[in-house]
C-alpha cells in the first residue's frame, strides 16, 4: 500500500527547515543541491515541491512570518503592550534576517524589490500587524519606528532600549 503524504504539510515543513539554512549560509550561500543534502533528500525531491530557489525563499518568508504573534485587535493588551510584544518577537533574529534580506536583495532595482513576493509577503504581514494594533492612519510611521528601533539596538550590540 502506498505511503499517504499529506504535500501541504511536508512542503511547509521542509520550508522551515530550510528557512534555517538559509539564515546560516545567506541568500548567495545556498544552492538547492546543499538545500537538499541539509534536508536530507534528493535534489529532484526538493525540486518536487519547488521549481527554483526564489520559490523556496518565499515559502521560507511565508513560515517565518508564521512563527510572529498575530494582533487580532482583540488583545486584553493595551497599545504599547502590543508593539512592545511585536518588537519583542522580531529582536532575537533581526540581525540575522536583515543580513539575509540585504543578502537577497543584492543587485534587485527598487521597482525589483516591491514587485519582489517575499518582500510584498513580509511587508504586508507587519505593516497588517501594525495596523491591526494602532490602525491604519498610524500604521506606516509607527512601522518605521519599530524597524529603525531594531536597527538601532542591533547596531549597538543590544544596549539600545527597544521599548516602544
Amino acid at each position: 500500500m502506498p505511503k499517504i503524504i499529506d504535500h501541504d504539510a511536508h512542503k511547509d515543513d521542509i520550508a522551515q527547515r530550510a528557512a534555517s539554512y538559509f539564515s546560516e549560509h545567506g541568500y548567495s550561500g545556498v544552492g538547492m543541491r546543499g538545500v537538499a543534502q541539509y534536508l536530507g533528500m534528493s535534489k529532484s525531491a526538493l525540486y518536487h515541491y519547488f521549481p527554483n530557489k526564489e520559490a523556496l525563499f518565499l515559502a521560507c518568508t511565508k513560515q517565518v512570518m508564521r512563527q510572529f504573534p498575530e494582533p487580532n485587535g482583540k488583545s486584553t493588551l493595551g497599545e504599547a503592550a502590543q508593539l512592545q510584544e511585536l518588537v519583542d518577537s522580531m529582536k532575537e533574529d533581526f540581525g540575522s534576517e536583515m543580513a539575509l534580506l540585504f543578502d537577497y536583495l543584492r543587485g534587485k532595482t527598487p521597482d525589483e524589490i516591491a514587485k519582489d513576493p517575499a518582500m510584498q509577503e513580509a511587508m504586508s504581514y507587519f505593516l497588517d500587524a501594525v495596523t491591526r494594533i494602532v490602525g491604519k492612519e498610524r500604521a506606516p510611521e509607527t512601522l518605521t519606528q519599530i524597524v529603525g528601533t531594531l536597527f538601532l539596538h542591533y547596531f549597538s550590540g543590544g544596549t539600545w532600549e527597544t521599548d516602544i
